[in-house]
């Protein structure tokens, strides 16, 4: 068997790492199993993740309720086309989407990742637009700092200057883009803070087929807290000028906010809206996009007389078997009690953080934290430096945060905002 450092040595030769060079001259650690919160490396050591895997592992890894769904369900069949065949799994999830969602999002469009799920949401914006005769709305307004995905109509609604695919900004679509809101969640709002996505509505509505943002919470764009009547007025204002309401909650659905879903701050219900993440608990890769009765009724009267969209792996059963457990499980405690004391202990001891010279803010939502620097970090030097204190967490810009699995013990997450206080009073 190939030792830990000939694993490492081959994996910077061969395999490409996400946001890495070729070959990888960022540390990697191989890693041998996970249960539980914690990542045993292929070297002994044993690392908190402090991320749920990207967000991903609410419940944190190797959860038996979701190993037992997924071994019942590959007893049955791990996978059948979509296309004219259902199953069990899908119907069951689709209706727990129904359920937990807001009371207007009726029918659910399986996809296997978050950048698919907001393709099939500006897609299915387009295509309503075309059914409704009206095909010169082909535009989108969103706001900057926001994220939406690596792929290419989902780049196109990522901020064009401070986001991660300026490079490909030559052969993007070109979007409208609303000024940040600046109020802070618990801030007082200002009307004219929405003044910018007012202005661009008014002067582009009849281009703009919807606008698309992260309610709340802008996440992979610098884990920012905004007011909620900034989403209760983007709401209003893209009804008053009739175009379609997206809200992006891959990052912030299942209670990572605080709220099942991050929209429930400001009591709105989108037109479309994308999931994914965390609905499987980080089990297999699942998103969905979810829309009302009224936009999916328009598909069968307009000139294709279908939705033009159908993933080879739409609606896999395993992953919609296991995304199911998953829901189950988070209904079976109470998660708003556990995120609200994990919000809590965050806020306390990420805190002193603030007088550090490093430390420009610190910010505090459900079972989200982000301690920003002044200056961009050292990938190469702050990986490892948590790393040995026995703490997974994958800084990224400005920014040491944490999204911890929802199941950690207080004790496990002194230890993930310890290491932050740490490498944050290095730096």
């Amino acid at each position: 068997m190939d030792s830990v450092q000939q694993l490492v040595a081959l994996d910077r030769q061969h395999v490409w790492h996400p946001y890495a060079a070729m070959p990888n001259p960022l540390p990697v650690f191989p890693v041998h199993s996970a249960a539980g919160v914690r990542i045993e490396l292929e070297d002994g050591r044993s690392l908190i993740d402090g991320i749920s895997s990207w967000w991903t592992c609410i419940h944190g890894y190797n959860h038996p309720k979701l190993n037992a769904a997924a071994k019942a369900q590959m007893e049955r069949m791990s996978h059948v086309m979509f296309g004219g065949l259902t199953h069990r799994p899908a119907i069951a999830l689709a209706k727990k989407l129904i359920d937990i969602t807001p009371a207007n999002l009726q029918h659910v469009f399986f996809s296997d990742s978050g950048s698919v799920a907001v393709e099939v949401a500006m897609k299915m914006a387009v295509q309503y637009w075309h059914n409704r005769d009206q095909p010169q709305k082909t535009k989108f307004l969103t706001i900057r700092n926001g994220y939406h995905g690596d792929t290419f109509a989902a780049m196109s609604a990522c901020d064009p200057v401070n986001g991660m695919h300026h490079l490909f900004s030559g052969m993007l679509a070109k979007q409208y883009f609303a000024d940040t809101p600046q109020v802070r969640f618990d801030g007082d709002w200002q009307e004219d803070n929405i003044a910018s996505f007012r202005q661009l509505l008014e002067e582009n509505s009849e281009h703009i087929a919807a606008a698309i943002f992260e309610p709340v919470v802008q996440n992979a764009g610098g884990v920012r807290f905004y007011h909620p009547d900034y989403v209760r007025r983007a709401s209003e204002l893209c009804k008053q000028y009739d175009v379609l309401l997206i809200l992006d909650e891959i990052a912030t659905g299942f209670g990572r906010s605080g709220k099942l879903f991050a929209c429930e701050y400001a009591s709105v219900c989108p037109d479309i809206m994308c999931v994914g993440k965390a609905l499987s608990g980080g089990f297999m890769s699942l998103a969905a996009t979810m829309t009302t009765t009224h936009i999916s009724e328009t598909f069968s009267a307009g000139e294709a007389g279908v939705f033009m969209h159908g993933p080879t792996f739409m609606g896999n059963p395993l992953a919609c078997a296991v995304s199911l457990a998953n829901l189950e499980l988070l209904e079976s405690y109470n998660w708003k009690r556990k995120i609200a004391q994990i919000e809590g202990q965050l806020r306390e001891e990420l805190e002193p953080c603030r007088v550090l010279a490093s430390v420009k803010d610190v910010r505090v939502l459900g079972a989200i934290a982000a301690v920003e620097l002044h200056e961009p970090v050292d990938m190469a030097t702050v990986q490892p430096m948590f790393v040995e204190q026995g703490v997974w967490l994958r800084p990224f810009g400005r920014l040491l945060y944490t999204m911890p699995p929802y199941i950690i013990e207080p004790d496990e997450l002194t230890t993930v905002t310890s290491a932050i206080r740490t490498v944050a009073s290095t730096l």
